[in-house]
This record gives structure tokens, C-alpha cells and sequence, in this order.
């Protein structure tokens, strides 16, 4: 790839014996939606801590926006607005108050326009009526949000985002999931680290999955939708012919599905209705269907599709993923 927002070579961080970033070469283009899955403890929070020079790499190399990270801190972290591990204020002041002090110590800003700065960030994530409340009467989502608009109080070419929806009820995450793609929209390249994997799925242009503190997937999300073996779902009153059928195509049948309980009942099949799944592989699904119908396999229903992002994630890690949205 040409033209990255992030790009790291055998990028690595040891801990005493643990191993916790093994060696991962990282592609981020400018301009998209980058998601960063993994388990918990994959290593995701310490790569992002390393890609803005908070932590020191023990091997490899980081660029962020052309530069060399940590030698080039002072000119990368001015173009980058970050939200790393839940925010941090001072609960006794008021989430403007907060937002003002942070402001100030930005080297880039000026003082003339800061209260408008202010004003406008948190309009931005819904905070506007919270702005003169004092940030320990927040609630965690609120405080989620005084985070994000902490780091928008400023036009960032890359916005790096660890698990920005923490804490949001269902309208705050459609209000930040937005702000992602109006982002997005303007230029911004966007890397988010979340495990809500509906939120990944609609508005993420690009994926990178880790496990154990290696990479082992990365690249647009259509094409990680497309890879794994796809599968099919027959519903027919004829499981036991149509599974004799897959088989001789030579087709993985899912004996489990396929001996499973009854989904609908055909008042004339005895038997009802069944669900049989079995892999796809290269057999074109229209050859499937013929042979099928070809055998005298009844057909009420036909399905041929590729492992969900949720199925490739427990393919790639071999864990569960959060998916509540």
C-alpha cells in the first residue's frame, strides 16, 4: 500500500517474559475507518500506546503520518487526537472548564478562539447542556464523550479511538458511530479499537484482527467478508436424501444441523421440515441445486452464503466476540 496514516515492521513490546506485541506490520491508509479487533489482552491497547510514543517499542519500527514514532512525537501528536484507556479529568471542574485547561496546554492553539473551540466540541458529541456541570456528577457514558470531544477540539488528520462507545447507551452510540463517518467524510483517517462488533461492521472501511499479540488478519473489510469457506442452508422435508445428495458432491454435511430439531412442519412430509448445512467449498451453488432437485430432493428453501464477521473472528482468535449494539 501507498500513501499509510500508520504503518509499523515487526513492531514488538516485552514485558518481563510476556510477549506482548509479536512482531506486527500494521497498514493503515489515509482516509479510512480502521478497526482493530482482538480478545482482551491481544496486545490492541499496547500497540496504540506505542503508535503515539506513550510506551517504547523493545523492536520494530512505527510511523505515524510520516514520521517516525517516538522520534517524531512532537510533530505527529498535534495532528492527532486520541482517546486511550477512558478519559481523565479533574472531576471538581465543569466538562467546559476541563476542555478549556486542555486546550490550553496545546502549544497550537490560541487563546481568542478557545471558548468557541470549547463550544463546538461539545456540541459535537451531544454535551452541550453538560457543558458548566461538574465532570464527577458525569455519568460514564458522559464522561466517554468529554473524552471524544477533547480530542476533536482541534481539526486531527487521524483520530485513534480505543473502545470510544464504553458506556454509551444505544443513542449515544449511533451519536458517536455518526461522528465517525462525518469524520471520516471530511478526511480524517479514523483507527478504532472496539469490541461492539456491530459498530465495526457499519462504519469501518478497513479491519485488522489480533490474537496472542500477533496480527493475523488485516485488509478491506469486504474482502475479509469473502474469505472462509462458505457454507449452504437447505430446508427440505428430504434430510436424509438430500444429505446422501451433498455428500457425493463431495460436500462437508453438518450432521449436527442436519439431524437438529424440526424448524417448520409440512403437513405432508412425516417427517417435517429439516435444516441442512454443509460447507461449500468450490462447488458452484446452482450444480448443488440441480443435483438436487435432480435426486428427487424436495427444496422449500436455499441458502448459500460465507461465514459472518463474527464466524471469521472466532475462526481467526478462537473466542467470542461482544456483539450487543
Amino acid at each position: 500500500m501507498t500513501d499509510l496514516a500508520i504503518e509499523t515492521s515487526g513492531l514488538s513490546k516485552r514485558f518481563r517474559t510476556q510477549m506482548a506485541v509479536d512482531g506486527i506490520d500494521l497498514a493503515v491508509p489515509s482516509g479510512s475507518v480502521f478497526g482493530f479487533l482482538g480478545p482482551n489482552g491481544s496486545g490492541k491497547t499496547t500497540t496504540i500506546r506505542m503508535l503515539l510514543g506513550l510506551v517504547a517499542a523493545s523492536g520494530g519500527s512505527a510511523r505515524v503520518l510520516g514520521a517516525e514514532m517516538p522520534r517524531g512525537v512532537a510533530s505527529v501528536l498535534p495532528r492527532v487526537g486520541a482517546l486511550v484507556e477512558g478519559p481523565a479529568f479533574l472531576p471538581y471542574l465543569s466538562g467546559a472548564a476541563n476542555l478549556r485547561r486542555l486546550d490550553a496546554a496545546d502549544p497550537g492553539t490560541g487563546h481568542r478562539s478557545r471558548s468557541t473551540r470549547v463550544a463546538d466540541a461539545l456540541d459535537r458529541v451531544g454535551l452541550a447542556h453538560a457543558a458548566t456541570k461538574k465532570v464527577h456528577a458525569y455519568s460514564l457514558g458522559m464522561k466517554q464523550r468529554l473524552g471524544l470531544a477533547n480530542a476533536l477540539l482541534m481539526p486531527r488528520e487521524l483520530l485513534v479511538l480505543d473502545e470510544p462507545t464504553n458506556g454509551l447507551d444505544p443513542q449515544g452510540t449511533r451519536e458517536v458511530r455518526n461522528l465517525i463517518r462525518s469524520l471520516a467524510g471530511d478526511g480524517t483517517t479514523v483507527f478504532v479499537s472496539s469490541h461492539l462488533l456491530a459498530e465495526v461492521e457499519q462504519v469501518c472501511s478497513h479491519i485488522g484482527v489480533m490474537r496472542a499479540g500477533q496480527l493475523v488478519t488485516q485488509g478491506t473489510l469486504e474482502a475479509f467478508r469473502s474469505t472462509g469457506v462458505a457454507s449452504v442452508r437447505l430446508h427440505t422435508p428430504d434430510g436424509a436424501l438430500a444429505r446422501m445428495v451433498l455428500a457425493r458432491l463431495g460436500l462437508v454435511v453438518d450432521e449436527a444441523a442436519g439431524a437438529g430439531p424440526v424448524e417448520a412442519v409440512d403437513a405432508a412430509a412425516p417427517d417435517g421440515t429439516r435444516l441442512v448445512i454443509a460447507r461449500l467449498d468450490a462447488t458452484p451453488p446452482e450444480t448443488v441445486v440441480a443435483e438436487l432437485v435432480a435426486a428427487g430432493v424436495r427444496v422449500r428453501g436455499f441458502e448459500a452464503a460465507h461465514p459472518s464477521l463474527e464466524q471469521r473472528f472466532v475462526e481467526l482468535t478462537g473466542e467470542g466476540f461482544d456483539v450487543v449494539q
